[in-house]
Parts: C-alpha cells; structure tokens; sequence
C-alpha cells in the first residue's frame, strides 16, 4: 500500500522539482543576458521579464477562454456546428430560464442594498461608540465562514420537522410552534424561498459592507461635522447633507463589490435547494448545463449573459473613480 502511493506521489513531486529548477533557470537566464546588453535593451528586457509571464498567464487563464466561450455559444450541445442566436433566444423565451434571470435580478437588487444598508446603519451607530469593536467583530465574523459553511448553517435554521410528536430543530419554525404559527419548510414555497437565501449571503456581506464604510465615515473631517453642528444640523441631517456626500465614492465600490459577487452566487443555492423550487439562479444554471446535462452551447450562452450583465457594472464603478480622481 505504501508503495503504491509513493509510486503516485514520486513522479509529480520529480514534475514539481522539474518544474521550478527550469523556471529558476529561465529568470536566470534573463537577468544574466539583461545585465550584459546594453541600456536601451535593459529597459525592454525588464518589460520581458516582469510583463511577460503575468501577460501569458492572462492570455491562457481568462482572455481565451473568454472567447472560447463566446464561440461555444453560438455552437449546439456539442459544440459541433453553428447555430447562431438560438442559444440566447432559449434563454431568453424558456419558462424556466425566466424564473433563472428573474431569480437573479431579485438577488442582484436585493442583496447589495440590505446589506448595504444595515452595515452603513451599523457603521454609524458605532461610529462613536465605547467598545464598538467587540459588536464590528460580530458583524464581521460572518465573511470568515464559507458560503457552503453558511449555508449549512441557516439550513439548521430553516429546518422542517414532519412529524408533530417530534421536537422542532429548525429555530424559524420553533419560534412559529411557540406562537401559535403551524411550522412549514419553508425552502419549498416560491418566491418566498429565494428570499430565505437572500438572508443568507446579506448575513455574509454586512460585515464587509459595514467595514468599509465604517472606514470611509472615520475619513470625514470633524471640521465639517462640527461647522454642522454649529449651524445647528440635527444627527440626522449631518448623515444625510454631510456624512454620505463625503462617502459617496465608497458606497458606489461597496455596492458594486457585492453587486458583482451577488451575480456570481452559487454555492448557497447549490447547497440548500440544489436549484430546485424556483430558486435557480444564472450561475448555477450554467453549471448545470454545462457539467450536468453537457450542454456546452446553452451553458456558455448563460456564461455570456452573467459577463454581460457584470461589464456595465465594471464600467460604472471605473467612471465614478475617474471622475473622483478628475474633481480632486
């Protein structure tokens, strides 16, 4: 038995060792020919050197499977002749495909502005608060657990117990036993389920989004906090007329961050409904289509969909620091 898996481990340990003695070799290489040419080739030769990888591994991992990917959506299942629109229009007039993209526009609408709500509300409240540490790190103790761990989680929470005789393990449906409430599963009933998942991830993303405003509010002159309060500003009109212009900037990357992660949501949906009872969402659609039923054409055309609809958001977010940059 030991022998067998060293005869496993031994060949690619020897690949690694290859693998790093030649790499080792190649920077060698470059920097001993870089510090014998003359001066105009040095300046290039440091592009070669420091650009070149990052550029290859660009061009292998993301620039061509990108455009792998758009071809194959134009393909049919297997990728074997060209069908044109037809992958997008399935996409588009399919009942079910429809529940998807409706599915994902409610998490993308939802979940970056309840999450960035309550972490903005958290953020000032304890802004000035003793001890707001300990409440920041509660908060925030949520983005250190993985999205399947999550989900495990509030699966607990949701839980459902048939039978009346037995004690309820689900904490939602024990509080509605308590006050008179008759207990359900509640991932079972649509639209409601989708938003029993939504919870899930603003639980995650409030600590990031309380975090980073929290930081963005710290940054806010007292100058014109106090030339507020002079003038007689109520707390509330401060927040409004001077706080949130002053963090504008910083509110547009927090909901564009969890915008983005938002369309790439897969891992809650896959672990406590599977895409099952309405709650399907783009992504994990795509991966059922494409490592499931290998349907590479409609996975890649539900592939392109999720790109398209993150570019106008990317686009967004760099205006809005050009134009920062520009008034500063």
């Amino acid at each position: 038995m030991r022998g067998s898996v060293w005869d496993v481990i031994l060949p690619n340990l020897t690949l690694l060792v290859i693998a790093l003695v030649s790499f080792a070799a190649v920077v060698y290489a470059l920097f001993l020919i870089g510090s014998r040419a003359s001066v105009k080739w040095q300046g290039w030769l440091r592009y070669g050197i420091f650009l070149g990888p990052a550029l290859l591994l660009l061009l292998v991992g993301l620039i061509y499977p990108a455009l792998r990917t758009i071809w194959m959506s134009f393909m049919d299942k297997r990728s074997e002749s060209f069908i044109g629109f037809d992958n997008y229009v399935w996409a588009f007039t399919i009942p079910e495909i429809q529940v998807v993209l409706r599915n994902t526009a409610l998490w993308v609408v939802f979940v970056p502005l309840i999450s960035t709500v309550i972490g903005l509300s958290i953020a000032y409240m304890t802004d000035r608060m003793k001890r707001a540490g300990v409440i920041k790190s509660l908060v925030f103790m949520p983005m250190a657990i993985s999205f399947v761990g999550a989900s495990v989680i509030w699966g607990f929470l949701y839980n459902f117990e048939p039978n009346p005789d037995k004690p309820e393990i689900g904490l939602l449906n024990a509080i509605a036993r308590q006050i008179g409430i008759e207990p359900r599963n509640w991932l079972l009933e649509a639209p409601a389920n989708t938003f029993f998942l939504i919870a899930v991830l603003v639980w995650i993303q409030t600590g990031f989004a309380m975090v980073i405003l929290s930081a963005a509010m710290k940054n806010v002159p007292d100058e014109i906090v106090e030339a507020a309060m002079l003038d007689g500003a109520s707390s509330w009109r401060r927040f409004i007329q001077v706080t949130l212009p002053m963090i504008r900037s910083t509110l547009v990357v927090v909901l564009t961050t969890i915008t983005i992660g938002t369309l790439k949501v897969f891992d809650i949906v896959r672990t406590m409904t599977g895409g099952n009872f309405q709650t399907n969402v783009i992504a994990n659609e795509m991966y059922s289509q494409s490592f499931r039923q290998l349907n590479y054409g409609q996975g890649s055309a539900l592939a392109v969909i999720l790109f398209v609809a993150v570019v106008p958001i990317i686009w967004y977010n760099v205006r809005q620091l050009r134009l920062e940059r520009t008034e500063r």
